[in-house]
């Protein structure tokens, strides 16, 4: 049941005429997530914000979320959801993921068939909330955040009534995702690891096998999943960008030929790692033949051995409310990744934006880009500099591969595009399901 549901409705040629009928069908759409979806301050949230927006264009949304009220402002969260969902259902919960709470879990998971993330997220409040959201009205979809919730009931539906078709969202195919965790830090973390992350993808597995369809980012990750599900009835829809928001713009500052930056959730472990990479392997070459080049990270939630790198080329900015004019400013914006699955939100941004950026492969896997065009690519630390430095020295370089990094985005990852390859998703599930 593989789809190759990639772009929009009119791409996806045999199914012809059909899709474009089904595509009138307005559908009650039940998102269930962990996080708010808006206002977006992270990745996964600006994924789930840039459908669910786009979706309430042509269906009716509802949200159910679960939300840490020392991360996020419950009435600033369900004000900006209410916007486009008919009803936000946000159910208070302390996600434990760092301190003793999270030590404790992660104890009590070892002596446990069950993962830190399964036990992270049994709540029996959770699932009474959602028996009676779903009981009191009917759904056509239910559309899962993450495989986190396979283990809840989502298959429910008032008396007589049938019941909705279950959808999840692959944002990375996780259990790959924490084996690659497990590989890093000191001895007792890789243990722990190799356990958790077995345990995790018998769950994740189970996810899959037991919904009426996954869609994930990237090709890469769907065909991971086949490998592992081969009759899973799967899509690829990747993540996209806001190309209205993102943008360049006559206010913003010009490039000044000597900034370099990254950006993203900086208590992330890819781009912990990544940081950590690209500041004490590369940026010494890139510093070296530039002595007026600074490197700029930006983003919220850096862990010390971040904030330590901190030095006079070397800004960690924090969070910052609009990322434009950091961007706009930026000579190139760099992507060091060599952890992580999915598609990088970072990499669609700046595109949009008309950055030219310097990859390693991992991280723009799953984006269509072609290296030289569109990208800069390279894996060795040298080569990276390299390429980081030719784009320093060449702004008209730099200017064209932003050009055509900024058309490939407008052509392929708009969220109004990938939006509309969902909504084809859904209708062919129901379709298949005889709805």
């Amino acid at each position: 049941m593989h789809l190759k549901a990639h772009g929009m409705c009119s791409m996806a040629g045999r199914r012809g005429r059909r899709c474009g009928f089904m595509s009138q069908e307005r559908l009650k759409i039940l998102c269930v997530s962990p996080m708010p979806a808006s206002p977006p301050r992270i990745g996964a949230q600006a994924r789930l914000h840039g459908l669910m927006t786009q979706l309430a264009r042509r269906h009716d949304l509802t949200a159910a979320v679960l939300f840490d009220d020392e991360e996020f402002d419950a009435d600033v969260c369900q004000q900006a959801m209410q916007a486009y969902c008919g009803e936000v259902l946000m159910v208070p919960f302390r996600y434990g993921r760092t301190g003793l709470p999270k030590r404790l879990l992660q104890l009590r998971s070892l002596t446990s068939t069950r993962s830190f993330h399964r036990l992270l997220f049994t709540l029996p409040r959770w699932q009474q909330s959602l028996d009676r959201l779903l009981r009191a009205r009917r759904f056509d979809i239910v559309n899962v955040q993450f495989p986190f919730f396979g283990h809840c009931d989502l298959r429910q539906a008032p008396p007589g009534e049938k019941p909705p078709a279950l959808v999840i969202d692959s944002h990375n195919i996780e259990y790959d995702l924490a084996r690659q965790y497990a590989r890093n830090g000191n001895l007792v973390r890789r243990l722990y690891g190799e356990a958790n992350w077995r345990k995790l993808r018998q769950e994740e597995l189970r996810t899959y096998r037991d919904g009426d369809g996954v869609y994930l980012c990237s090709a890469e990750d769907e065909r991971r999943l086949l490998n592992e599900v081969p009759k899973a009835r799967t899509t690829v829809i990747p993540n996209a960008a806001d190309v209205e928001y993102y943008q360049p713009r006559r206010t913003d500052p010009p490039p000044d030929g000597r900034t370099v930056v990254f950006f993203g959730v900086l208590s992330y472990v890819p781009n912990v790692d990544g940081v950590h990479h690209f500041v004490k392997n590369i940026w010494p070459r890139v510093a070296a033949l530039h002595p007026d080049a600074r490197c700029k990270i930006i983003g919220g939630q850096p862990p010390p051995s971040l904030l330590a790198l901190a030095g006079p080329r070397i800004e960690l900015t924090g969070f910052v409310p609009d990322l434009r004019p950091y961007l706009a400013a930026a000579a190139a914006v760099v992507v060091p990744l060599r952890l992580g699955g999915g598609t990088r939100l970072k990499v669609v941004e700046a595109m949009a934006m008309g950055k030219a950026i310097v990859s390693t492969r991992l991280g723009v896997e799953g984006v269509e880009a072609i290296p030289g065009r569109d990208v800069l690519v390279e894996d060795e630390p040298a080569a990276f500099a390299d390429a980081v430095s030719r784009l320093l020295t060449e702004p008209s370089l730099a200017a064209r591969i932003g050009r055509s990094a900024r058309r490939l985005a407008v052509e392929r990852y708009a969220w109004s595009g990938v939006a509309r390859a969902l909504e084809g998703f859904y209708h062919r599930i129901l379709l298949e399901a005889g709805s």
